[in-house]
C-alpha cells in the first residue's frame, strides 16, 4: 500500500464518549521528537510503532545509524511490513555506492552552480563537526575564510579539469604556496598539484581569449596588444577569464599572505575532512565508484540505510551520514509533490549525532515537502552538547519547536522532564483544605478553591513503565501535539506502546 493522502490515519485514539481521533500522515510530516532515558523503551516502544506504521503506509525513507544493531533492527521492521525488497543498505563491502561529487554536479546548472552545491555540502558537514566540539563555529572570520578557500579550490578544479574530485582538492590544498622567507629556497624539479591546476586553468582560459580576440575589429585587436587592456576587456567578455583572475588574486594576495598559524588552522579544517574521505572504506563508498544508489531512490519507495554506525566508525561515519542526509534533504525539497506525493521519512536514533546548521530551516518546510522526520534522543543536554553547548539553548529550543509531535518516555534527566512538563502546560485543579478545631466545642470546616498547576508534573516521567517482561512488554509515554487538541480536547495523552506491535 502507498498513500499520498495527508489525512490517512496512522495511529488511532479511541474514546468512551465519542468517535476516535487519529494521528495522520499530516501530523507525521510535521515531525516527531522522542525523548527517553537509557532502557526507557523509546526505540522498542514508540519508535518501533511509528516505524512500522510508516513502512505499512508505503513511505520511502532514509535511516541514519549510531549503533551497530540498527541494521538488523530495520531488517526486522521491513520483514514484518513486507518491505524487505525496498531496503537498500549502503555499507562497506556492499555493491552499493554514492558518488556525491558526481551527484551534485549532475544536479546543478553550469559551473558556478556546481561550485555552490559542493561548497554548501562540504561546509555544512565541516561546521557540524565544529559545533559538536564547541569549536570555531561562532567566529565569522574562520567561517568566511573557510568559505573562500572552498570556493576558490573548487573553482580552480572546475577551470582546470572541468570536474571536481576529492583527490584533486586535497592535493591542491596541500600544495598552495605559502609566504616565503627572504632566504633563497631550493629549486624544485617537479610541479606541485596547485601549480599544475593553475597552469591548466590558465591554458584553457587562454584558448577562450584567443577565440574571442579573433572576433574583434582590427582597431580593438590593436588595443589588445596592451596586456593590461587585454586582461580588462577579456574579463568583461569571458566569464572564465574573470573567474580565473579572482582565483589567482585570492591565492596570491589573500590566502597566500596569511600567517602560517592562521593558514594552518584553516587548511587543517578543510584538508582534514578531505583526508578522511580518501581513506577506505569511505573512499569507495562516496568518492571512487559510480553511484548505484542516490537520494532519489526514497521517492520510489526505497528505504536507504547508511550502515556506518557512529559507535564503530566514529567521526568519519558521522560526517558521511550528515553529508548524505543534507543532500537527501535538498533532493526531497526539490521534488514536485503534485506529481509524486509519496511521503518519505528521515529517521535518526541518537539524533544528536546527526544535526547540522540547516536542520531547523529544512524542518520548517518539511510538511510541504512531505518529509516525516523522526529524531530520537535521551535528553535535552545531548542536543546542547551537539549544537555548541548550553549557551546555545535557544538554538535547541528553536529546532525542537519545528517538530510538531513529541513523545516523552521514562527519564531521570531533570531538565528534560521540566521541559516536558512545561510544554504540556498548566491546568485547573481543585484544592480542598480542611480545618478542624478541637476544644470545648468541636468544629470542622472545608474550603474548596481552584488553582492552576502543571497537568503532568516532572516527577511523573521518572516512574513510567519501560517495557520488558516485568511490564508485560508495555512502554508508557506522554504524547504531546502542538497546535491542535487531538486528545479529546487536550494537547497530550498518556500512551501505552506494545513492544510486540505488528501492523495489520
Amino acid at each position: 500500500m502507498v498513500t499520498s493522502d495527508l489525512d490517512f490515519p496512522l495511529l488511532e485514539f479511541p474514546f468512551k464518549n465519542g468517535p476516535p481521533s487519529h494521528w495522520t500522515v499530516r501530523h507525521a510530516v510535521e515531525g516527531v521528537q522522542i525523548f527517553g532515558g537509557i532502557g526507557s523503551g523509546k526505540t522498542s516502544g514508540s519508535g518501533r510503532t511509528i516505524a512500522l506504521k510508516y513502512l505499512a503506509a508505503g513511505f520511502g525513507g532514509l535511516v541514519l545509524t549510531a549503533k551497530p544493531d540498527e541494521k538488523q533492527l530495520w531488517q526486522e521492521y521491513c520483514r514484518i511490513a513486507n518491505r524487505t525488497n525496498d531496503l537498500i543498505i549502503l555499507e562497506p563491502e556492499s555493491h552499493h555506492s554514492f558518488n556525491f561529487m558526481d551527484y551534485e554536479s549532475a544536479n546543478a546548472e553550469g559551473g558556478r552552480a556546481i561550485t555552490e552545491n559542493i561548497v554548501e555540502v562540504l561546509k555544512t558537514v565541516i561546521r557540524a563537526g565544529e559545533d559538536q566540539k564547541g569549536g570555531k563555529s561562532d567566529d565569522s572570520f574562520w567561517e568566511a575564510a573557510l568559505d573562500m578557500l572552498l570556493f576558490n579550490v573548487i573553482d580552480l578544479c572546475q577551470l582546470a579539469y572541468e570536474k571536481v574530485s576529492v583527490e584533486r582538492m586535497y592535493e591542491i590544498v596541500q600544495s598552495i604556496p605559502k609566504k616565503q622567507p627572504d632566504e633563497k629556497q631550493p629549486e624544485r624539479t617537479e610541479r606541485t598539484a596547485f601549480e599544475k591546476a593553475n597552469e591548466a586553468a590558465y591554458n584553457k582560459v587562454a584558448i577562450q581569449v584567443r577565440a574571442w580576440e579573433e572576433t574583434l575589429s582590427e582597431e580593438m585587436q590593436e588595443l589588445c596588444r596592451d596586456p593590461d587592456f587585454l586582461n580588462e576587456e577579456a574579463a568583461k567578455a569571458i566569464p572564465d577569464a574573470r573567474l580565473l583572475g579572482y582565483v589567482q588574486h585570492f591565492f596570491a594576495e589573500t590566502y597566500g599572505t596569511l600567517s602560517d598559524r592562521t593558514r594552518s588552522i584553516i587548511d587543517f579544517s578543510f584538508s582534514g575532512f578531505l583526508y578522511r574521505l580518501l581513506r577506505e572504506p569511505i573512499y569507495s563508498l562516496f568518492c571512487k565508484n559510480k553511484s548505484t544508489v542516490t537520494p532519489d531512490a526514497s521517492l520510489e519507495g526505497k528505504i536507504i540505510l547508511l550502515n556506518l554506525p557512529v559507535k564503530v566508525y566514529q567521526k568519519v561515519g558521522r560526517d558521511c551520514q550528515i553529508l548524505f542526509k543534507y543532500i537527501w534533504q535538498r533532493t526531497m525539497e526539490r521534488r514536485d509533490i503534485n506529481r509524486d506525493g509519496r511521503p518519505v521519512f528521515l529517521w535518526a536514533d541518537e539524533a544528536q549525532n546527526f544535526l547540522h546548521e540547516h536542520d531547523a530551516v529544512y524542518q520548517a518546510t518539511a510538511r510541504s515537502s512531505r518529509i516525516a522526520t523522526v529524531y530520537i534522543s535521551q535528553n535535552l543536554p545531548n542536543y546542547y552538547a551537539s549544537m555548541g553547548g548550553a549557551k546555545f539553548e535557544h538554538r535547541v529550543k528553536s529546532f525542537l519547536g519545528t517538530l510538531g509531535t513529541k513523545i516523552f518516555h521514562a527519564n531521570a534527566d531533570i531538565e528534560t522532564n521540566n521541559y516536558a512538563s512545561e510544554l504540556i502546560g498548566d491546568g485547573a485543579h481543585e484544592d480542598v483544605t480542611r480545618t478542624i478545631n478541637v476544644g470545648k466545642e468541636h468544629s470542622e470546616s472545608q474550603n474548596l478553591s481552584v488553582k492552576f498547576d502543571r497537568k503532568v508534573r516532572p516527577f511523573q516521567f521518572v516512574s513510567l513503565a519501560t517495557g520488558g517482561p516485568l511490564n508485560n512488554l508495555r512502554v508508557e509515554g506522554f504524547m504531546h501535539r502542538q497546535g491542535d487538541a487531538l486528545f479529546a480536547g487536550e494537547n497530550f495523552k498518556k500512551m501505552i506502546f506494545n513492544q510486540q506491535f505488528k501492523p495489520l
